[in-house]
């Protein structure tokens, strides 16, 4: 089940954090709890998404974005990810999360965060996020102006470019196995 308790307790501790600005960092403190162990005693890969997702949230939050999702009737959604583990993260482990959009393109924004246990770094995640309508997808021209910052994010950076356009040739629907 979906830790809504948990993301719910994230809204609370942040909520007199003051706004942050487009691309500016959400910085959340974690913990690893028993619930969120695999079978050899360490954060489930699973559930580290899940975690992510109690830093983006807050951070969506501070930058004004659920504010126009919410008076827009707009949805967010992950169009896709790319993760690191690179460090165990153990039972009560306190982990630093820190969050942050980094670019756009036309359809998508493309936000950065990381896991960070004891100043090492244990994981990092890319993802490719969209503003949805009734109609599909929101430009983010559209998302950017609502939001009324007159902030333009960096050009994109060359790995996230590289990325993108591997995403790009993946084929969809992928191929069945033949059976």
């Amino acid at each position: 089940m979906y830790p809504f308790i948990r993301l719910a307790w994230q809204f609370f501790l942040h909520r007199k954090a003051s706004p942050l600005g487009v691309g500016e960092t959400h910085e959340s403190l974690h913990y690893c709890l028993p619930w969120d162990l695999d079978l050899w005693m360490e954060l489930n890969n699973g559930r580290a998404l899940t975690l992510y997702d109690m830093g983006r949230l807050p951070l969506a939050k501070r930058a004004g974005l659920m504010d126009v999702l919410r008076r827009r009737n707009w949805g967010l959604t992950i169009a896709g990810s790319s993760v690191r583990y690179r460090k165990r993260i153990r039972m009560f482990d306190c982990i630093k999360m820190q969050s942050h959009a980094v670019c756009v393109d036309q359809r998508f924004m493309y936000l950065e965060q990381s896991m960070w246990v004891r100043g090492i770094c244990a994981g990092h995640a890319l993802y490719r996020t969209a503003v949805t309508d009734e109609n599909g997808i929101v430009s983010t021209d559209r998302v950017l102006a609502e939001l009324a910052t007159g902030v333009i994010l960096p050009e994109m950076p060359d790995w996230i470019a590289a990325w993108s356009a591997a995403e790009d040739l993946r084929p969809w629907p992928p191929m069945q196995p033949l059976v």
